[in-house]
Parts: C-alpha cells; structure tokens; sequence
C-alpha cells in the first residue's frame, strides 16, 4: 500500500535549516522528491548531497522568499526539474522579538516581508499550478504566537494571525480545485529561529522556553501525516508544542 508521499515534489522554502531541513529529509526518506528554496547555497547543496547520499532525490535553488522574482523562479524550475509540483510548504519566517516601544522598525519590516508577503508570494506562484492540475496542498507555517500574543511578540504574532487568516482564506477559495490547505503552528522547536532575536531581555525571558525545545523531526511527523492522508481528507489545522510547554 502506498503512503500518498511516494513519487510527489514538495517545494520547501526556509529549507537550509531546522524545520526546512528536517522535513526535506524525512520526507525524501518516504520517497518524496524535494525542492529546497532558501538564500544559503552551501546549506542547500549540503542539504541536497546528504539526501542523495541517502538515496533521495533533491533538488535546491538560491530563493529570497521577500522577493516575488525569486519564488516564482522557484516553482518554474521545480516544474522544469520534476515535472510538477504536488506540495507547498511554506516555512521561510523570522521571529525578531522585540517590545514595541523599542521602535525597530526594520526589524518589523523583515518580518512582515518574510512572514507575511513571503507566504503570499508562495501561494500565488503554486496557485495557477494547482488550479489548472486540480490538485495541490499548501502547507502554511504559523506559530503558537499566532494562536496567542504575549509581550514583545506583538509584531511577530501580527504575522503568524496573519498567516492563520491567509491559509483559512485560502481553504475557502480553493475547494472547486480540489487543493487541500493546512496550518502548522509549533511552540519551542530547536531551530534558528531564536538567532534572529537582537534584544538581549527578550531573549532572557525567553530562554527557559527555549530550554524545552524539542527536534524539528516532531515537525516534519506532522508534515508528512498531513501529505499522506488520502486525497478526500483535508487536516486543515495542527498545533505541536513540547509537552512541557505551558503557553
């Protein structure tokens, strides 16, 4: 019996590390064949290389997801080495924590293009895809800080509710197309995720959260359950926290 992963292409973006990498590689091992999206060409070819190794198929292409150019890019070549698309996951995000009274304005910026317009530009470059095969699967990256906001995530959960809002749109849109849609929100999940916080208090508070990290593998069982369900189901929604996350 066939596990509904075998044989299809899933686009993966923030695909050099962590998350992106954990899902490539398990999912490669079910016999999916992957496209890495992501900015860092050594991680990827790293990333690819290990798959091989591993018997896996894989493919990875330089993508800014802040820049339409380069997603749309991403899916033509996609298509050009495999074929088709099956699968989006939509993962590439920043989480810049910082109180809003401490004005980082650029800081809010990067997040909103990479959060926000980045999913969006994913949809919209997979859409015309999936519409016209009647068949595809967006998978969207939230966060527990889009089910929740707590202080000094005001603007990094602004972009995780907005990926809710978008992925729920986008279900109600899609169903004359057959495409199914799923939100991943994960708590603490060791990745470098955490890296991209620049305030020093903020990371303090943070840092016992932190603490109870588990692996991005849990992440990637959530991905490929999600794949794997026959073609009628559609798992709109998952949230994974550590077991001993509280918040």
């Amino acid at each position: 019996m066939g596990n509904n992963i075998e044989g299809k292409v899933v686009i993966i973006t923030g695909a050099s590390s962590g998350i992106g990498e954990a899902v490539a590689k398990h999912l490669t091992s079910l016999g999916a064949k992957v496209s890495l999206g992501a900015r860092r060409k050594e991680k990827l070819d790293q990333i690819v290389k290990d798959i091989e190794q591993a018997g896996g198929s894989a493919r990875a292409f330089i993508t800014d997801v802040t820049k339409k150019e380069d997603v749309d890019a991403l899916v033509k070549n996609t298509i050009e080495a495999f074929g088709k698309v099956d699968v989006l996951f939509n993962n590439a995000g920043l989480m810049p924590l910082s109180r809003l009274e401490n004005l980082h304005y650029e800081e809010w910026e990067r997040m909103i293009d990479t959060n926000i317009k980045g999913v969006l530009y994913g949809v919209g470059a997979v859409l015309p895809v999936f519409k016209e095969q009647k068949s595809g699967h967006v998978i969207n990256v939230s966060s527990v800080a889009g089910h929740r906001v707590g202080p000094g995530a005001a603007v990094y959960s602004a972009t995780k509710f907005a990926v809710r809002a978008i992925s729920e749109g986008l279900r109600q849109e899609v169903k004359p197309y057959n495409i199914r849609t799923t939100i991943i929100s994960p708590g603490a999940i060791k990745t470098e995720l955490p890296d991209t916080i620049t305030d020093d208090k903020i990371k303090e508070v943070m840092q016992p959260v932190l603490d109870i990290a588990i692996s991005p593998d849990s992440i990637a069982r959530a991905v490929a359950y999600v794949i794997e369900q026959p073609e009628e189901f559609d798992v709109n929604e998952i949230i994974l926290r550590p077991t001993a996350q509280a918040s």
